[in-house]
């Protein structure tokens, strides 16, 4: 698979894991400060899931995130001062500090959303899909969510009209084993969720959310496949989150050195360095060096962020209605 992307990919694919696994690091010392305001969902850990789907898409292309969105929102592009700024509250956010970490948006690049509603973006994106079909545009949606939005009606029922319709659009179960702090081995009644699309009649995969070149792989697919008008399909990324379900979670139900086993055998970021270099298509130089850029442009954003100004009481009644012509 590794043949399949030029080193210019390579790159871009590891400089966007990367700098999702600094943001939510960063994020996670923050948050300990008591400056950023809010729940935080943290995406560490899952890195080659929004990096390997979101590679396929085009700015025009549609994504519908989760709770834990930060992931999603810097794969599509979002800048990381608006981010942040966002996070903290700030008037400079992306969405001028209204909707913080769980509903941070940009709908100019496509990103419909993190979404504090589980399963939240499974209409959102038939909507987006449709939109699309009647356009007769190729573009594609894709919605991503969790083992426990597996179980929600909206998921499900949004399986079934993008099937019954065929719209192009693109399920990502990110698998993450636990539904806060529910294993999905109590909670979700088949061994995968990939197995309910064929009750859908989509295609569907399951892939190791670890392995960024299995997730690329897979969504290569999808994606051609919704493009070329010939319907939905399902992927399931079994990954691990590094924090807990939101900042403060003590994380009692998972066992010990579980996280720190994870860091140590399945961390993306080291199995893509790993494989990249072992093959001569990048040097550890050249990983480092994107390190240190990364870096410096997550401190520039917690730098910026802190010093922007907060929303001024007049704020509040902005953006609440949109005016059609």
């Amino acid at each position: 698979m590794i043949a399949q992307l030029d080193k210019k990919q390579l790159i871009q694919a590891y400089s966007t894991m990367r700098r999702i696994r600094d943001f939510e690091e960063r994020v996670h010392l923050e948050f300990a400060t008591g400056e950023i305001p809010g729940f935080v969902h943290l995406y560490a850990g899952e890195e080659a899931s929004a990096a390997g789907v979101i590679m396929h898409l085009r700015k025009d292309d549609y994504v519908a995130s989760t709770h834990r969105g930060h992931g999603h929102c810097i794969a599509k592009g979002m800048n990381l001062r608006s981010m942040m700024a966002e996070i903290y509250g700030k008037k400079p956010g992306i969405c001028g500090g209204k909707g913080g970490s769980m509903h941070v948006a940009d709908l100019g690049l496509g990103m419909m959303g993190a979404n504090g509603i589980v399963g939240g973006g499974g209409p959102l994106i038939c909507g987006a899909a449709l939109a699309a079909k009647i356009k007769k545009t190729d573009n594609v949606a894709v919605c991503f969510f969790g083992d426990g939005g597996s179980n929600q009606g909206t998921i499900l029922e949004s399986l079934n009209l993008a099937a019954v319709w065929q719209l192009p659009a693109i399920f990502v179960a990110e698998n993450n084993g636990y539904a806060e702090s529910t294993s999905s081995r109590w909670s979700v009644a088949t061994g995968n969720i990939a197995d309910r699309g064929a009750a859908f009649g989509m295609p569907s995969a399951i892939v190791d959310g670890h392995d960024f070149f299995a997730v690329y792989e897979a969504a290569n697919e999808a994606v051609k496949r919704a493009r070329a008008g010939a319907g939905p399909s399902l992927i399931e990324v079994k990954v691990n989150r590094y924090f807990g379900h939101f900042e403060g979670d003590q994380q009692t139900y998972r066992g010990p050195n579980e996280v720190k086993n994870l860091r140590e055998t399945k961390d993306c970021l080291l199995l893509f360095r790993k494989k990249v270099t072992s093959q001569g298509e990048l040097t550890d130089k050249e990983l480092d060096q994107i390190d240190e850029e990364v870096k410096r442009e997550v401190d520039d954003a917690v730098e910026f962020a802190k010093g922007a100004p907060k929303p001024e009481a007049s704020d509040l009644l902005t953006d609440v209605y949109v005016a059609y012509a």
